[in-house]
């Protein structure tokens, strides 16, 4: 597969051009006038943050994409799925009230909000996935299958399952239904290490689905037949009690996260849009966001989900810790074991090299490309 050209355009702005400026250039430059958006109806994908958590990308980004869309004929939607674990997103009602509070209306963005899954998370459609090892069909949200064109507009930043999430994760998972999720999720499933648990109660309030309870010592146990695997118990221990019970659950999780984006993708124009800000170590599905692990470093635009997820890698990589961030913290702790990338020393038990390299080999896209700086 021949290099995938990727489009690049620092955060620098001087009198008389600002960042949505930029970020218009950026997308016209790598080629979105080439999509037939003629009356087309174009899912535009991103996460709406979770309240409480500031470092989602702000509505402004998204109305700059949804403009262009329109200038090009097309009708755009933003859209997302619903969530597996208990917080502002796991019904439709729900996660549209989190997406205005948070500044996403049709108001501020030009375009309407669509929850791809509908009510309570199950209007999906099954779609084979040629090629695939790991699942048979993937359940996408109806909306976002029956759009004619698909852009995900994605903030990259780190990951405690996946090392980070981009474009694959923001196609793969974001777009997969509640019983999508579950599926990516599988293998997933955590035990609690009772030596290390103090009884807190942070997983017990965390778990939608009734999994986890406390015997007379006060220590968490999890019930696996309930558990759905979505990690958020993991994510909430402050003690490191809870991890997962199969070694090989991490890259199970990413090969399927890599098969559910060939499913989103497949057949269909495409456009992708990654914006490297605020790359806080964790999800933007946290009610919080934690200090940035690397400085901002720009926005970058491709046709190919894998190799733009490649080149946002690679930048931040390139980065220097910042200090006080967990990565920086990670770095000093006793014992460390440095290996020599910002997202594994940041997160150890992950490896985000295997979803780009499955998503490689099943032919989402490549990892090699070229990268074009946009002025």
């Amino acid at each position: 597969m021949e290099q995938a050209k990727v489009y690049y355009s620092d955060l620098r702005c001087r009198p008389g051009k600002n960042l949505l400026n930029k970020l218009e250039k950026l997308i016209r430059t790598a080629g979105i006038g080439e999509i037939d958006f003629d009356r087309k109806l174009v899912a535009i994908k991103m996460h709406f943050g979770e309240p409480g958590n500031l470092a989602f990308l702000r509505p402004n980004y998204a109305k700059t994409v949804a403009d262009v869309v329109k200038s090009l004929g097309g009708v755009p939607f933003l859209t997302d799925c619903n969530t597996l674990y208990p917080g502002r997103r796991k019904n439709a009602l729900e996660h549209l009230d989190a997406a205005y509070e948070n500044g996403f209306s049709p108001l501020s963005t030009g375009c309407q909000i669509i929850i791809g899954d509908g009510l309570r998370g199950n209007d999906d459609v099954e779609v084979p996935v040629a090629g695939a090892e790991h699942i048979t069909t993937a359940k996408i949200g109806k909306a976002i299958m029956e759009a004619d064109v698909i852009i995900s507009l994605s903030h990259f930043k780190g990951h405690e399952q996946t090392g980070f999430g981009g474009a694959i994760k923001n196609l793969g998972m974001g777009c997969g239904s509640r019983r999508g999720k579950m599926e990516q999720h599988a293998e997933g499933k955590p035990v609690v290490e009772q030596s290390s648990c103090v009884g807190c109660g942070k997983c017990f309030a965390q778990c939608a689905h009734d999994a986890i309870s406390y015997g007379e010592d006060r220590k968490a146990s999890i019930d696996l037949n309930k558990c759905v695997g979505c990690g958020r118990c993991i994510a909430v221990c402050n003690v490191d009690a809870i991890h997962a019970g199969n070694d090989c659950a991490m890259e199970e999780l990413c090969c399927r996260m890599a098969e559910y984006t060939k499913a989103v993708v497949d057949g269909r124009p495409q456009f992708h849009i990654s914006l490297v800000i605020d790359v806080s170590p964790y999800c933007d599905c946290h009610e919080e966001n934690d200090l940035p692990i690397v400085p901002d470093v720009g926005m970058f635009a491709s046709f190919d989900p894998v190799a733009l997820d490649q080149a946002c890698a690679d930048a931040c990589l390139r980065q220097p810790p910042i200090p006080g961030s967990l990565l920086d913290e990670q770095m000093h702790a006793d014992g460390f074991c440095d290996h020599h990338d910002h997202f594994i020393n940041s997160m150890p038990n992950t490896d985000w090299k295997v979803c780009l390299a499955h998503c490689e080999k099943i032919g989402v896209g490549t990892r090699s490309y070229e990268l074009i700086e946009v002025k």
